[in-house]
């Protein structure tokens, strides 16, 4: 299928650097988030320029569920975390369609749990993951998709 074009450069995941791109096929990519406090926080995204989830080709939709639980395996096999969070709520106007692909460690503090979890992407710049942290994540979990 051809994507779209999109001033913003969807869909030409190549551009980035190996810390932040974990995987991608033609209608999906996977990146760890820059902002995070907590390793493990995936943006799953449509390659090409999609806001609203009913905009979804079939092929994306079917492919949508398969990533979430791929990732979320492999989060588990990788951080040994019980659970992954997954959200979507595209309430930024005329934010790209976006999925939260988030490791859930089994000491989360209480505060943090369910949608508290997202005051990790509030991070300060010595609480963000480093970019160290990030890569060296982000190599593991292509070599574990890359064998699933």
């Amino acid at each position: 299928m051809e994507r779209a074009a999109c001033p913003c450069g969807r869909g030409d995941d190549e551009r980035l650097p190996s810390e932040f791109l974990i995987a991608h096929d033609d209608h999906w990519s996977v990146v760890h988030a820059y902002s995070s406090g907590l390793l493990g926080w995936l943006i799953l995204q449509p390659r090409r320029h999609v806001i609203h989830l009913a905009d979804l080709t079939d092929e994306e939709a079917a492919g949508l569920g398969v990533w979430q639980v791929r990732l979320a395996r492999a989060l588990a096999e990788e951080l040994g975390t019980p659970k992954a969070y997954v959200a979507g709520f595209g309430e930024s106007p005329g934010s790209h369609l976006h999925f939260h692909v988030v490791a859930r460690p089994a000491d989360l503090a209480q505060d943090r749990a369910g949608p508290g979890v997202f005051g990790f992407l509030a991070a300060g710049e010595r609480e963000k993951v480093s970019p160290a942290q990030r890569a060296e994540l982000a190599a593991r979990l292509r070599a574990r998709l890359a064998a699933h």
